[in-house]
């Protein structure tokens, strides 16, 4: 014998699981795409490394740095997009502290790297010519 529940289950009640369910899967996604463009720019930087390693420029490395630095600063963009999903549903006073705390840390770590990229292109010119001769 099925055992009744307690309280019916409404039609907003099944509606808000389906949106919660929704969001679980978006915020998912979203993180999906940040580790993937973190995983390309890794293998981007990675093969520009090789082909400077391999024609003896080190002088390259700040343009290899600069390319990785501008997945890094998108796919931190994603990330902190899949946190704000995550408390976007019934948050809780703890939740709003930690996404509070993680876009703080993550919105400083994307500042200072961008910042660092516009130092470094501008101490080292234009980084797609030397990406070009690699």
């Amino acid at each position: 014998m099925q055992a009744v529940p307690e309280h019916p289950i409404t039609l907003f009640g099944r509606t808000e699981e389906g949106v919660v369910a929704a969001v679980q899967w978006l915020k998912l996604g979203v993180e999906l795409v940040g580790a993937t463009i973190i995983f390309l720019g890794i293998l981007t930087a990675g093969a520009l490394l090789v082909k400077a390693l391999l024609a003896r420029r080190t002088a390259d490395f700040t343009a290899i740095r600069l390319t990785l630095a501008r997945y890094l600063a998108l796919a931190l963009e994603f990330q902190l997009g899949a946190d704000i999903l995550s408390t976007a549903i019934a948050p809780s006073w703890e939740q709003i502290g930690k996404l509070g705390a993680i876009a703080v840390i993550r919105t400083a770590l994307n500042f200072f790297l961008s910042k660092e990229m516009q130092e470094e292109r501008r101490q080292s010119g234009d980084e797609k010519e030397v990406i070009e001769k690699v």
